[in-house]
């Protein structure tokens, strides 16, 4: 009877996903108010040619450090392998902002193993920013302890969001509920990055985040990191399966139940 694979190193998944982080952060910055090349993917934003120099800078480090892992890119696609091990990868993640010399992007990498996410990496390199989680172990900035927000009241809460480019499926029924909150809320932002968004909702910045029509490289990470820093995540119904469904929504849990209802008013 064959062994099951053992699991890996936390520490030393962490170590190798950091690493492939920061080394991604630093050819997009080399890339950042440059000419690039541009083009469009059918329902699925932009991609550049940043992106794509990141991601190969990310999974040259990644390949090195767990080659039997199979991979999950934006870019590239899907690698099976025969490993439990897989790394979910966005060299990117808000390329439009990117594209337009907006400031407001990152890489976004998590592993998993077993379907479970064990390790998540939010970078944001114009600010020299690391959000990391390891499963069971909490989650960080730059090294520091993080947790999510306490406010009790949606009233007072700072909530972020974004909008699909499946405009013609999606549009009004995110315009309805941007609206339904907006009446409710303190405010709402909508900074134009996923992965980002969850990793200031972790550390207490957002109070809450939604967003329908998202992939997993978007959220595979930042979920970790909100869950490690003590709040919830879950689809709009409010199951755990938000990777599957591809509508997320993610807070310090004490406001969770009311973004719920308010979704539910507005769909």
């Amino acid at each position: 009877m064959q062994s099951k694979p053992r699991a890996p190193s936390s520490k030393r998944v962490l170590e190798v996903a950091t690493q492939a982080s920061v080394a991604a952060g630093k050819v997009l910055l080399r890339h950042f108010r440059k000419r690039l090349q541009v083009r469009e993917k059918k329902n699925a934003g932009l991609v550049s040619d940043a992106d794509l120099a990141a991601e190969r800078a990310a999974m040259k480090i990644l390949r090195k450090g767990f080659p039997e892992f199979g991979f999950l890119t934006e870019e590239s696609g899907k690698w099976e392998s025969s490993s439990p091990g897989r790394w979910i990868i966005d060299p990117l993640d808000g390329t439009t902002n990117f594209v337009h010399g907006i400031p407001v992007f990152c890489v976004s990498i998590a592993a998993e193993w077993a379907g479970q996410t064990i390790v998540g990496v939010v970078h944001q390199p114009l600010l020299k920013e690391t959000f990391t989680a390891v499963l069971g172990h909490g989650a960080y900035l730059n090294g520091k302890r993080i947790n999510v927000s306490s406010r009790r009241k949606i009233q007072d809460s700072l909530l972020t969001t974004g909008f699909s480019y499946r405009k013609e499926e999606l549009l009004k029924k995110e315009m309805k509920t941007f609206e339904q909150f907006s009446r409710v809320t303190r405010a709402i932002r909508r900074p134009g990055s996923a992965a980002l968004d969850l990793a200031y909702t972790s550390c207490g910045f957002f109070d809450g985040f939604w967003e329908r029509g998202l992939s997993p490289w978007d959220v595979a990470a930042g979920t970790l990191l909100v869950l490690e820093a003590g709040g919830k995540v879950t689809d709009f119904k409010g199951d755990v399966a938000m990777l599957e469904a591809g509508h997320i929504v993610a807070s310090n849990g004490k406001i969770h139940s009311e973004i719920l209802s308010l979704l539910k008013n507005a769909i």
